[in-house]
């Protein structure tokens, strides 16, 4: 039989994940207070949001996908990184030809 070690699928604790939930809320609660409240002008909001985004992003790619770039957890970054960047090539890809057709038939 395989020895199954509960290290090397170390899928994180429930403290970890009330603490990605809770700093998710919170990412998600700041924008929303100010689009609803109005009380910075309209560049600060969308630097705001965009910023706490950002924030929100690396809080759900560690507390959520446990990536991380440790000896043992390298290979998933990678990865993670690598798909990632085929999946901005072809949306981007795809909106440049998407332009390109419509400019030409213009």
């Amino acid at each position: 039989m395989s020895n199954h070690s509960s290290e090397a699928n170390s899928h994180g604790s429930v403290g970890s994940y009330v603490t990605g939930f809770v700093l998710s809320v919170i990412l998600t609660a700041i924008p929303f207070w100010m689009v609803m409240t109005h009380t910075f002008d309209n560049e600060t909001t969308y630097i705001s949001i965009v910023a706490l985004a950002v924030v929100q992003i690396f809080v759900h790619l560690k507390y959520f996908l446990h990536l991380n770039f440790s000896e043992e957890g390298k290979l998933d970054t990678y990865s993670f990184l690598f798909a990632a960047l085929i999946i901005v090539m072809v949306v981007a890809l795809s909106v440049w030809i998407i332009y390109a057709s419509n400019a030409m038939m213009m």
